[in-house]
């Protein structure tokens, strides 16, 4: 495996996604802007790893923080706030961000009596223990979802949820890999994921890397595969889960659920609780990001449309949850009634 996001002498270092497969390059952030700005130019994408980017942001924000000039510990949180709305700016729809905020937060009203210095620590202990959780989260996910893999299969999979979507491992892929590890074969098959070709440029680079059969496809070709039966199963992430389960997901995921659907095909999602938005009764309360035309309308650089054509560009849907089989999580696989399911997970 790779590193997708490092802490290393107080620096925050990621492999430049946009730059996959044709160059593995890291980037090298020193502050929380430059953190923020990796975020939001997906320099780093995928709902758990921008929690743990938005985490370790909060803590090299703070590390910048001269301890000198705050005189109490209410001038440190005044500076602290304009880092966390910085970073919680970046993406809306990953609900990852904000609970990885949060998180942070609550290591800092925690330490309240603290000198500025070692709560300054204490933040980056705790985004470091968010790196290390999250690895060990996907490893237990990948357990229980390795079950439902069967020898033989061919596995479906859309957008990116592999180690490059975490701190490492990784939640759809994450599954395939454990299953793999029990000994189980099977082959994958990755959607190229338009417009951003999460599935062309990182899956099927990922999964090569990791020894894992992999045949790339045009997002247009799944219905014809299931049609013909050569596709068993579906597994996708996720970057909002809805108290209803409701999941929100890279565009292109609803069409892939309504043809499993339609063939009679489970269609999984794994994520971790921390993607699971009990506060959201439904997919409709989803904010759902638009990111630039230009992702449409050009294609490495070059121009393939007509210029100053009107550009849709929605970064995600939302599956309804009678679509999904079953959410797979860190503590078990759960089905319908999700909105009793899912609750449980948390009591």
């Amino acid at each position: 495996m790779f590193k997708t996001i490092e802490w290393r002498d107080d620096k925050v270092l990621m492999i430049d996604q946009r730059k996959l497969p044709v160059e593995e390059v890291y980037v090298e952030c020193s502050d929380y802007k430059q953190v923020a700005d990796a975020i939001k130019s997906m320099v780093i994408r995928g709902a758990p790893a921008i929690g743990v980017a938005a985490a370790m942001g909060v803590a090299l924000g703070s590390l910048g923080i001269d301890a000198q000039t705050c005189k109490s510990h209410d001038v440190f949180v005044q500076k602290m706030e304009a880092i966390f709305q910085t970073l919680m700016e970046t993406r809306p729809t990953a609900v990852n961000l904000r609970w990885g905020l949060e998180r942070m937060r609550r290591v800092m009203d925690a330490g309240r009596s603290l000198a500025v210095p070692a709560l300054q620590e204490k933040l980056r202990a705790e985004a470091l223990a968010i790196c290390e959780e999250d690895i060990a989260i996907n490893k237990k996910m990948g357990s229980f979802g390795q079950e439902l893999i069967q020898n033989g299969d061919t596995v479906l999979t859309h957008c990116n949820a592999g180690a490059l979507a975490t701190a490492g491992w990784g939640t759809a892929l994450g599954v395939l890999y454990s299953a793999k590890e029990a000994g189980k074969t099977f082959e994958v098959i990755a959607d190229e994921t338009r417009p951003f070709l999460q599935g062309a440029r990182l899956t099927a680079w990922e999964l090569e890397k990791n020894k894992v059969p992999v045949t790339l496809i045009t997002d247009s070709m799944a219905g014809a595969l299931m049609r013909q039966r050569k596709i068993q199963r579906v597994i996708v992430g996720a970057d909002r889960i809805a108290a209803n389960g409701d999941v929100a997901n890279k565009i292109g995921t609803y069409t892939v659920a309504v043809l499993a659907h339609r063939h009679d095909i489970p269609f999984y999602v794994a994520a971790p609780l921390s993607t699971i938005d009990l506060n959201c009764p439904t997919g409709d309360q989803i904010p759902i990001e638009e990111r630039s035309a230009d992702e449409v309308t050009n294609f490495y650089r070059q121009r393939v449309a007509p210029e100053g054509i009107k550009v849709r560009n929605p970064a995600f849907d939302v599956t309804p949850h009678e679509l999904v089989s079953a959410i797979i999580t860190e503590k078990g696989i759960v089905r319908e009634p999700y909105s009793e399911t899912l609750r449980k997970l948390f009591a």
